[in-house]
């Protein structure tokens, strides 16, 4: 071993010779033939080449072996020419040598020496075929098909190899492909809302349920799946989120703060109305209530719970609704009467005003959680705002009887089924239509001929009105007439809002 320090250098021929007496001659006699046969290339390269290293005669020059820069071997007197040189000389670049350039067919992939063409090399992949030689009017009316990417792979790479030289045509190639880009907009990644009726009605075609759900059961069953799926999608923390409930009572907002669980447990105590009137179990069960109102049974609902609910709340209420949905199937017809303590409404009503509120409290329990929801399909929300239209004149007498609304002037009762004075409601936008609404009695007939005001409503904006959502003053979109009977009609709207 060498007294070398080890990260000091070895001398010229130190490393080599003492490679030799460590690796003994078998190792010597496979490096040598090794190096030999480098040395070999190296020469022919430099007599082919004339000026690789050396001088015209095949000698060493300046910088090569045995020049000035080599150092003598082992005798101080000069090279020793029976030992070869330990690092081949660098080769000159073909450009330097003054040669031609080889052509592209004679050269396959230019990526490494493998592929080159020559004669010797027949197993070559072939090389591509150069593009055809189009004239310019020809290339500029293909690039209407290039934009599109229709033109043949020949095509394709004459026009591309033409965009490179002609100005104007690259010009016109931008500004079709900007226009091919405007023929395909960008698809939402969002499902069809309309996509879950689609699939149900496709279902029941070609099998028929033996007995189906009727078609006033559909916006709850409807409303009931969609804020399932909301809760499906959220984190068991999120079932802790604040949420304000609004409505409005003796004409001032009121509000309610509690969780998305409270939401769920509120829903299932007023569902228990509709679910009593169909003989089945009460959720509240063994706990009492003041009174059998909505209000009364969710504080007394929200009471019994010892602790904050969760999202185990959840199971309860979609069985719930499942039941509901069957149960009224099985019956058939909707006409039985649901008590709400202080109004009756019938079973088809009911769940009609059921699927109203579901959607709005769904709408709450996005907000809250930041969940992107839709307003219901255009035939449910017709039928929403349609109750709440029949709703109107007998909520008017009640404000009435109340004081909260003055008689109006120019009152006239007419007997039953009569004619009186009326306000056209119209509903613009999805789920829209118009409504008569009489103004003096409940029993009145509302009448195109008696109107005394108009009041136009975007349909979504109705029913946030009747939820509480928005006050009498901002609702409006358009108002013409006696204003004392528009001011009543809004105000009654929005008692239609309770917790």
């Amino acid at each position: 071993m060498s007294d070398a320090h080890p990260y000091e250098a070895y001398g010229e021929h130190e490393g080599f010779d003492a490679g030799e007496d460590a690796g003994g001659a078998g190792n010597d006699k496979a490096g040598q033939e090794s190096y030999e046969s480098r040395e070999a290339g190296d020469a022919a390269a430099g007599a082919e080449g004339g000026d690789l290293g050396g001088g015209a005669d095949g000698s060493a020059g300046p910088g090569g072996p045995g020049g000035p820069g080599s150092p003598p071997n082992g005798t101080g007197k000069g090279p020793d020419p029976a030992r070869k040189p330990r690092i081949p000389m660098p080769r000159s670049s073909v450009e330097d040598s003054g040669r031609p350039l080889p052509s592209l067919h004679e050269l396959g992939d230019l990526g490494g020496l493998g592929d080159l063409r020559s004669p010797g090399n027949p197993a070559a992949p072939p090389l591509p075929p150069l593009p055809p030689a189009l004239p310019h009017h020809v290339l500029k009316s293909l690039l209407g098909a290039w934009a599109l990417a229709a033109c043949a792979p020949e095509e394709t790479a004459a026009v591309e190899e033409h965009l490179g030289s002609c100005g104007s045509c690259a010009d016109e190639a931008l500004r079709l492909r900007e226009a091919v880009g405007l023929l395909h907009p960008p698809e939402s990644l969002d499902l069809d809302p309309a996509l879950r009726t689609r699939v149900l009605d496709g279902c029941l075609d070609r099998r028929p349920p033996r007995i189906p759900v009727p078609g006033w059961a559909d916006p709850y069953d409807a409303e009931t799946a969609r804020l399932d799926a909301l809760l499906q999608d959220i984190g068991d923390s999120e079932w802790h989120a604040p949420v304000r409930l609004r409505w409005f009572e003796a004409d001032r907002p009121r509000s309610r703060r509690t969780t998305v669980a409270g939401v769920i447990a509120h829903l299932l105590s007023v569902d228990g109305l509709v679910a009593v009137a169909l003989g089945l179990d009460d959720p509240l069960g063994e706990v009492t209530t003041d009174a059998p109102t909505p209000s009364a049974r969710t504080e007394a609902y929200w009471g019994a719970s010892q602790r904050p609910y969760n999202r185990a709340v959840r199971r309860p209420w979609r069985e719930q609704s499942h039941d509901l949905v069957r149960t009224a199937s099985f019956t058939g017809s909707g006409t039985s009467p649901v008590s709400y303590g202080e109004f009756e409404l019938s079973l088809q009503d009911a769940l009609l005003d059921r699927a109203f509120e579901c959607w709005v409290h769904a709408e709450d329990i996005a907000e809250a959680v930041d969940y992107p929801y839709e307003p219901p399909s255009p035939r449910h929300l017709h039928g929403m705002i349609d109750l709440g239209a029949r709703m109107l004149p007998t909520v008017l007498a009640a404000r009435r009887q109340a004081g909260r609304a003055a008689p109006g002037k120019g009152r006239h009762l007419v007997p039953a089924g009569e004619p009186g004075r009326s306000l056209r409601l119209e509903i613009e936008g999805s789920g829209g239509g118009e409504w008569m609404i009489p103004l003096d009695s409940p029993a009145a007939k509302g009448s195109a001929e008696h109107e005394v005001a108009h009041v136009a409503l975007d349909g979504v904006e109705f029913c946030r009105l009747a939820a509480g959502h928005v006050s009498p003053e901002e609702a409006a979109a358009g108002q013409d007439g006696d204003r004392e009977a528009i001011r009543a009609v809004l105000f009654a709207a929005a008692s239609l809002s309770r917790m």
